[in-house]
């Protein structure tokens, strides 16, 4: 058996309701002449006649009617429906996954998409802390946060924190017990506290330049760790000598519970950049990338 012809039965329905082929004709943007033509040929389709045709007025049959209470609701909720996508289309909506490290998502993705998302209850954001540096297409992620340097040449990178700056730090406990160093070679005497990144290929090494020398110092200490947080920790606790992000530590040293030292020998570094593939985002990745956007960058979208 075929299928019904659905125009056929919407130009029923639009009649029915209408009362007039005119009217209905005037709606639907057809002539009148193509519409009684379109209903002769459904009428004919089903072997029953639908509709009553006066000089003055058409009504349905009985046929009609309940032809009519069949479909008339149904077409309804379709065309609810479809206004229902058109809205969804217009408002952002949709999840959005992001890669990054974990200093990039408490000092930068946090206090921006804390504000962000209150605004946007449909949009959904999911967050993976990664060291790695991972393919944001193949790992099926919709935008990777990493350090300027590291972002590939082939996405579209947006900057989102301003240039960042690597504080050496150790307890008022520590330096009771060692005198500071003066010069990033005593690192050498000290215990520090060392990260270990896939990205560097087994433990940092700490990165210091002063008068456009630079110098990567591999250090020495009783604990390692792949994070940040546990080496704060550790510092705060007079384990050694920590290397973490200044904005990390500013408060611990403003209230002395760490001392700064090496200040004149951490450089700052280019900041995160927030990058996707090199095609337009939908609606919710570019509200969220501007979200995170550093208030000096430009619009891109």
């Amino acid at each position: 058996m075929s299928r019904p012809n659905f125009n056929d039965l919407l130009a029923f329905v639009c009649v029915a309701r209408m009362g007039s082929f005119t009217r209905a004709a005037a709606q639907m943007g057809v002539s009148q002449s193509a519409l009684s033509h379109t209903i002769r040929t459904l009428e004919a389709r089903l072997g029953i006649r639908l509709l009553t045709r006066t000089t003055r007025s058409v009504a349905p049959t009985e046929a009609g009617e309940r032809l009519l209470a069949t479909v008339g609701p149904r077409f309804d909720d379709i065309e609810a429906e479809m206004s229902q996508l058109a809205d969804l289309r217009e408002r952002p909506a949709g999840t959005v996954r992001i890669t990054t490290a974990e200093h990039a998502a408490n000092s930068v993705l946090w206090p921006k998409l804390s504000r962000f998302l209150p605004q946007y209850p449909d949009i959904k954001v999911e967050i993976m802390v990664d060291y790695g540096l991972t393919d944001i297409v193949a790992d099926r992620f919709d935008l990777g946060i990493r350090l300027g340097e590291q972002v590939a040449k082939d996405m579209i990178a947006v900057r989102i924190s301003p240039d960042l700056k690597m504080a050496v730090v150790g307890a008022p406990a520590y330096f009771a017990r060692r005198p500071p160093p003066l010069i990033p070679a005593d690192l050498s005497h000290h215990d520090c506290i060392n990260i270990r990144l896939p990205t560097h290929g087994g433990i940092y090494a700490w990165q210091f330049s002063k008068d456009g020398q630079s110098l990567s110092i591999r250090v020495d200490g009783q604990l390692t760790f792949n994070s940040g947080m546990p080496r704060l920790r550790a510092a705060l606790a007079g384990f050694g000598l920590a290397f973490l992000p200044e904005d990390m530590v500013a408060e611990y040293v403003a209230d002395g519970r760490l001392v700064r030292v090496l200040d004149d020998w951490c450089a700052s570094f280019p900041g995160y950049h927030a990058y996707y593939p090199n095609r337009r985002p939908s609606s919710a990745l570019a509200l969220v990338v501007d979200a995170l956007r550093h208030s000096t960058q430009p619009k891109e979208f």
